[in-house]
């Protein structure tokens, strides 16, 4: 395998229809379905079967149930890697999961370290408490969910940067769609990675609407992916070799400052 092999994202922004997990999963589904050209890697967005509910007992499932099986299923049918959140109920606990299932079954989480208060996420969600590096064709990348967006430390761990990609699966409101737009670009710049971010659009359950801003940063901050408002699937493909030259070009890095998070 190329060191520097190319990756090809597609970004799936949707309405999620208030915690019915038949109908959202069959949505995915069928737009998955229909995916015809060869992709790497499949971002879904918070709580996709869902909407973010906080009724976590009613809607939480195992890592046995509907949604990772359909999950294995898209992975297995288009040989790519899929990921998204979930509502995951382990040892008598309730996550916000970030699941990652790759062609082989692998699978691989993250449980959402920054549970948002302002909706009382806290109440109801256990909080992760390890984030995770996950190695992919020649790729490292770095997965997140929503409001871990606003803890840069969190996200760089250390000085040392150890991914090329940060990934941030959402439920995002419009109402803070300047803070969404302003903070993905930033985590660009000062991690010098790609960023990958979906979100969802349409009303939630909580009259809260949602804009999208599903969007590509390059590690120099530019935005070469953004669709807002609709329903959409874009397919990105992102260039390990302009990753690898800028940090050599610019290396930043070796000017960071040492720091350990302790949780």
């Amino acid at each position: 395998m190329e060191m520097n092999q190319d990756l090809k994202i597609a970004l799936i922004q949707q309405d999620l229809i208030w915690e019915n997990k038949l109908e959202n999963l069959q949505k995915f589904d069928q737009l998955i379905s229909n995916i015809k050209e060869p992709i790497d890697l499949i971002l879904l967005p918070e709580m996709f079967s869902t909407g973010f509910t906080m009724r976590a007992d009613k809607f939480a499932e195992t890592m046995d149930g509907n949604a990772v099986s359909l999950m294995k299923k898209w992975a297995n049918e288009k040989h790519v890697a899929v990921a998204g959140s979930l509502i995951i109920k382990e040892v008598g606990k309730y996550y916000n999961r970030f699941v990652w299932v790759e062609p082989n079954g692998e699978i691989q989480t993250y449980d959402k370290a920054h549970l948002f208060r302002m909706g009382e996420e806290q109440l109801h969600f256990s909080k992760g408490l390890n984030r995770i590096i996950i190695s992919y064709k020649g790729w490292k990348i770095a997965p997140f969910i929503c409001y871990d967006l606003r803890f840069p430390v969190w996200i760089r761990k250390s000085k040392n940067f150890d991914y090329d990609l940060l990934l941030f699966s959402a439920n995002w409101p419009e109402r803070r769609k300047f803070h969404w737009n302003l903070l993905l670009q930033a985590r660009a710049i000062e991690n010098q990675s790609y960023v990958a971010a979906v979100n969802r659009i349409g009303i939630d359950g909580n009259g809260m609407n949602h804009s999208g801003d599903s969007q590509i940063i390059s590690p120099l901050g530019e935005v070469i992916y953004k669709q807002e408002y609709q329903a959409s699937l874009g397919i990105i493909n992102l260039s390990k070799e302009v990753l690898v030259k800028y940090r050599e070009t610019f290396p930043v890095g070796l000017d960071a400052d040492t720091f350990e998070i302790t949780n």
